[in-house]
């Protein structure tokens, strides 16, 4: 690879991680052209996987200031991850449940560095649209609260003062 190739392929790779939520590293030994195929559709647009080689992408996290130095071992690809990260980790998880020869070795997600643990446990998070469903669920459920005990307050309130005026009114009834 030519100097001038190799500067731009450093330039395209940095710009790739700055501009990405997430990227996570994998080796690929292994994998025939049709399942690297099949491992691009799955992660769907909102991941680019590319294969990279290692001493440009050590080059190019630099100066993204992104720490993969550890992970940058071996035959490498990074799924470079722009939309929701959890489901490009679930792709990625799956896909190496059926196929063992793709490994994941770490990452990095909003510029903090990720073990393959901390990306397996990533996958097991519900997508970000569940979650803030949930949250939006959890926030009505506890308005829904707060409006209820507003409303029993006046009518305890109510309650109250009418039990009070007939004990009055039967008090004066009795004299």
């Amino acid at each position: 690879m030519a100097t001038s190739d190799k500067v731009a392929a450093v330039e395209e790779i940095a710009g790739k991680l700055r501009d990405s939520n997430a990227a996570v590293v994998t080796s690929y030994t292994g994998l025939t052209v049709a399942q690297l195929k099949e491992l691009r559709r799955s992660l769907g647009e909102n991941a680019q996987y590319r294969v990279v080689k290692n001493t440009l992408t050590k080059i190019a996290a630099k100066q993204a200031g992104v720490e993969l130095d550890e992970h940058l071992k071996g035959s490498t690809a990074v799924a470079f991850v722009t939309g929701d990260p959890v489901e490009a980790a679930k792709g990625l998880r799956d896909f190496a449940k059926d196929n063992p020869a793709l490994v994941i070795k770490g990452g990095v997600l909003d510029g903090r560095g990720l073990s393959a643990d901390d990306i397996k446990k990533l996958a097991d998070l519900d997508s970000r649209e569940v979650l803030l469903a949930k949250l939006a669920g959890a926030m009505k459920g506890k308005q829904s609260q707060a409006a209820a005990l507003f409303q029993a307050l006046p009518a305890k309130f109510a309650r109250t003062a009418e039990a009070l005026r007939v004990k009055l009114s039967e008090q004066d009834g009795a004299e």
